[in-house]
């Protein structure tokens, strides 16, 4: 039960930094204030960072990850295009960031309750995935 629920954690972790950083890559190019760039940049790197670790314990299982769903990837495009081609301000871009970043740490707590039996290595990278998501809708507020 130990391995099933580290491997389902980890799989959601690597689906979840997935989304975030192809959101990242398809809002920024619409920023205009060099200091959300920066935000952008630095919380994908943090994603990017995370995401090797993941990937590397994924490898150790002997697993592949886990892409995010197709559907929820292209509903997600498709909204972030429509708000951007009514308004392609960084007030979009931080709403967008905020409505995408609380969706994961939802998602990833109602993870950590479901998979209680992971190891806790898997856990604390769950939680500091969480922390990267909560500081990056914290660190874009200002732009609302």
């Amino acid at each position: 039960m130990i391995e099933q629920d580290t491997i389902k954690l980890l799989r959601e972790c690597d689906a979840g930094i997935k989304m975030g950083i192809a959101s990242i890559e398809d809002t920024i190019d619409n920023v205009k204030h060099e200091e959300l760039r920066k935000v952008l940049v630095t919380s994908r790197q943090e994603h990017e960072q995370l995401a090797s670790e993941i990937e590397s314990l994924l490898g150790e299982y002997h697993d592949e990850g886990k892409d995010p769903n197709p559907v929820a990837k292209g509903m997600s495009w498709i909204k972030t295009n429509a708000k951007l081609m009514v308004d392609d301000s960084d007030k979009t871009v931080a709403d967008l960031m905020t409505e995408g970043a609380n969706m994961g740490v939802k998602s990833l707590n109602k993870y950590l309750n479901q998979y209680e039996a992971a190891e806790e290595k898997v856990k604390d990278i769950t939680k500091r995935l969480i922390k990267i998501e909560e500081k990056l809708v914290k660190e874009v507020k200002e732009y609302l």
